[in-house]
Order: structure tokens, then C-alpha cells, then sequence
């Protein structure tokens, strides 16, 4: 911890409360509040650091607190507890609203990248690309005669060897190569590929 919260010292025998602390704080005494600050500095640390966990987050928050301290301490009510309680309190809870705050802004970031975390380009245009050529294949394969077209969907699509060809289609196996091969052709002719 830093210079900005100094060590804790409990009031002298001699030296006011805490509670009149406050009280002339609310009045606007200054030396009051340095009193008053050498007091709860440590334990207003403390608190908050347990629970927001980071050195500089925690010297930050105990800070905004002791200026709390300040602007609010004509809110101080005595009756419902110590002037010490009261600043605990207001530590805990602005501790928690910074884990909060901090909490809230990640889930926001996430939420903002999983939104924006579309398809990159190349998987679009690779897609895309990939659609435009199987239509292009099963228009060509269309201009195709029957028998050719059997034998090249079998073939190259169904993963069957010629011999397994020519039985599926009963014929024989020099016609279904002759078929495949005048398919293939054509096939390459339609599709625009260079020899």
C-alpha cells in the first residue's frame, strides 16, 4: 500500500472518538478528518482489498471512500452504529460495486466479440466459391447423356471402381471405361479446364 493511506492509529486516551471525529468532520474540520482518516485508513483498506483483490484497484476504491467520508459525513447517524462500522460499510459496498462494474464491462467485451466473431473473409469466399463450382459441376454434369452421367456418378461420387461399375450398370467393363472417359471429357470441356 502506498503513502496515500497511512497506517492505522487508534486515538489516544485523550484524543476524541471516532464518532466526534466525525461529527466535526461533517462540520468541515480538516484536522478532524485527518484524525478521523488516520483511523479507518487501514481497516477501509483492508476491506476492500479482500474484496476486490488488486493493489491499485484497492488504493483507488479506499481513496473514493475516504472522499465519501468527507462529502457525506452530516449522513453519519450514530445511534445506528460506530463511525467505524459506517466507513466499513460505505467500503464494502463501493468494493462490490467496482467488482461489479469491472464484471459487468467483461461480460459486455464478450458479448461484443462473440457478436463480431463472424466467418472470416476467406471461409465466406471459399464457401462461396465452393458453391459456385458444384453448381457448375451439376449443370455440366446435366449436358452429360445418361449412361455417361451413370457412370461418373458411380464412379467418381459413389467411390465404386470401374469393374464395380460395369456390374452395377451390367455392362461391360471396355464400355464403361469408353463412357467414362468420353464423360470425363466432356466434362472438362464444360468445366473450362485447361489441358
Amino acid at each position: 500500500m502506498d503513502e496515500s493511506v497511512r497506517a492505522m492509529r487508534p486515538p489516544g486516551p485523550a484524543g476524541p472518538s471516532p464518532e466526534d471525529l466525525l461529527s466535526q468532520v461533517a462540520r468541515g474540520s480538516e484536522t478532524a478528518f485527518e484524525q478521523l482518516y488516520d483511523v479507518v485508513a487501514a481497516p477501509v483498506f483492508g476491506v476492500v482489498r479482500r474484496v476486490v483483490r488488486d493493489v491499485p484497484q484497492s488504493e483507488e476504491v479506499t481513496q473514493e471512500v475516504l472522499v465519501e467520508l468527507w462529502r457525506t459525513a452530516t449522513r453519519f447517524n450514530p445511534a445506528k452504529g460506530s463511525a467505524v462500522n459506517w466507513a466499513l460499510t460505505l467500503a464494502h459496498r463501493r468494493a462490490v460495486d467496482r467488482v461489479r462494474s469491472a464484471q459487468a464491462r467483461t461480460d459486455r467485451e464478450q458479448r461484443a466479440g462473440a457478436v463480431s466473431q463472424g466467418p472470416d473473409f476467406d471461409q465466406v469466399a471459399e464457401a462461396v466459391a465452393s458453391r459456385l463450382e458444384r453448381e457448375q459441376v451439376r449443370r455440366c454434369l446435366s449436358n452429360l447423356t445418361e449412361l455417361q452421367r451413370e457412370s461418373v456418378v458411380l464412379a467418381y461420387y459413389g467411390g465404386h471402381t470401374y469393374p464395380e461399375v460395369a456390374e452395377l450398370l451390367d455392362s461391360p467393363l471396355g464400355t464403361i471405361k469408353t463412357r467414362l472417359r468420353d464423360g470425363l471429357i466432356r466434362l472438362r470441356d464444360c468445366l473450362g479446364v485447361i489441358r
